[in-house]
């Protein structure tokens, strides 16, 4: 299994471009205002975002940054054939991962952008 040659985040609302890659929609729920049939995507795991119990907690507050990525990483380790199937997936190409949220910096997809990147 090839590692991916570059892993990128990206809101669902930004524009589609070539150099996305493989494009993964990483949350639990369907972003509100698209139609399932209006959004370029290769897959979507929703088993790869964080548990709703601990999305809640976090309540995209930046202060509980890192306790939340600390335990949704936690969340993946116990995840780790969901993760690797994304890996296999993607098969080496450039990784984009999707999210709704509008804060770019304190979200599921760059949490598990470090978690990749890491392992």
């Amino acid at each position: 299994m090839k590692r991916p040659r570059r892993i990128t985040c990206k809101r669902v609302y930004d524009p589609v471009e070539e150099a996305d890659g493989y494009r993964v929609l990483v949350d639990r729920v369907w972003p509100r205002g698209i139609k399932k049939g209006d959004l370029a995507l290769d897959a979507w795991h929703k088993a790869l975002a964080p548990s709703g119990e601990l999305r809640k907690w976090f309540g995209h507050d930046p202060r509980r940054w890192a306790g939340f990525y600390q335990r949704y990483h936690a969340e993946l380790r116990k995840n780790d054939e969901t993760v690797q199937s994304l890996l296999q997936e993607c098969d080496g190409r450039r990784l984009t991962l999707l999210y709704s949220v509008r804060d770019t910096e304190h979200n599921n997809a760059v949490a598990l952008k470090m978690y990749l990147e890491d392992t």
